[in-house]
């Protein structure tokens, strides 16, 4: 009878280690999970942050083209019209040419 509380106080106490081991693993993991939180969250507000400076940087380069591509067609526009006239004029007087050639015989 005496060998079985012995026994049962051994048990006892290698549950009681067990159990503050598991406390202490649950509180360093709970340690480090704040830790691990915190960088995760340094680099999540890093990552918005370059985020942030990369869409204004986009945001520049759209208004910049923009800007110049304004500019380039208001220097373009005449040019084209007066293309645009020339082309039809073409086409008018090789319509007429073809009525000529084919039109008369």
């Amino acid at each position: 009878m005496e060998e079985q509380k012995s026994t049962t106080k051994d048990i006892e106490k290698v549950l009681k280690e067990i159990g503050a081991k598991i406390e202490e693993l649950v509180q360093k993991g709970s340690e480090a999970g704040m830790e691990v939180k915190e960088d995760i969250e340094k680099k999540i507000q890093d990552l918005k942050e370059k985020k942030t400076t990369l869409e204004d940087e986009l945001k520049k380069g759209k208004d910049l083209l923009e800007k110049e591509f304004k500019e380039k067609k208001e220097e373009f526009e005449p040019k084209l019209k007066e293309s645009k006239g020339f082309l039809k004029e073409g086409f008018k007087q090789f319509g007429l040419a073809l009525k000529a050639l084919f039109g008369k015989k």
